[in-house]
């Protein structure tokens, strides 16, 4: 196998979604990157103070914890936008959870979805 099949190899790996047996994706590997204040493809004015992020394809208002690999350290998001449109990105963080992970350019992360059973509502 040559360096360049391992490359390829690493790189599937770090974009492979694992599923469980009920077919639904529950985490999700790859780089984390942090976005500027732009409108967002949710309509939402952009908030850098907020908790939010961008995917590809997760629906508006789920919420994700974002697992920094080396550090371990986690963050939950909403999700309010689209993209990261960089091959191998799989979440593009408003500048506020970049910080709470320790990060301010790119970062490996694991994704998991909150399931909505455990969201708790602010009423105040």
């Amino acid at each position: 196998m040559s360096v360049t099949d391992e490359r390829v190899i690493n790189l599937a790996a770090a974009a492979f979604i694992l599923v469980s047996l009920t077919g639904t994706a529950t985490a999700q590997i790859g780089i984390a990157s942090v976005y500027r204040a732009h409108q967002t493809a949710s309509g939402e004015r952009p908030l850098v103070s907020a908790l939010t992020a961008a995917h590809r394809s997760l629906p508006f208002g789920t919420l994700v914890r974002v697992t920094h690999r080396r550090t371990g350290r986690s963050v939950v998001v909403r999700i309010n936008d689209r993209g990261p449109f960089i091959r191998g990105r799989v979440i593009d963080m408003s500048p506020a959870a970049a910080h709470a992970l320790g990060f301010s350019g790119l970062a490996p992360v694991t994704l998991t979805i909150v399931p909505r059973s455990t969201w708790s509502v602010d009423r105040s």
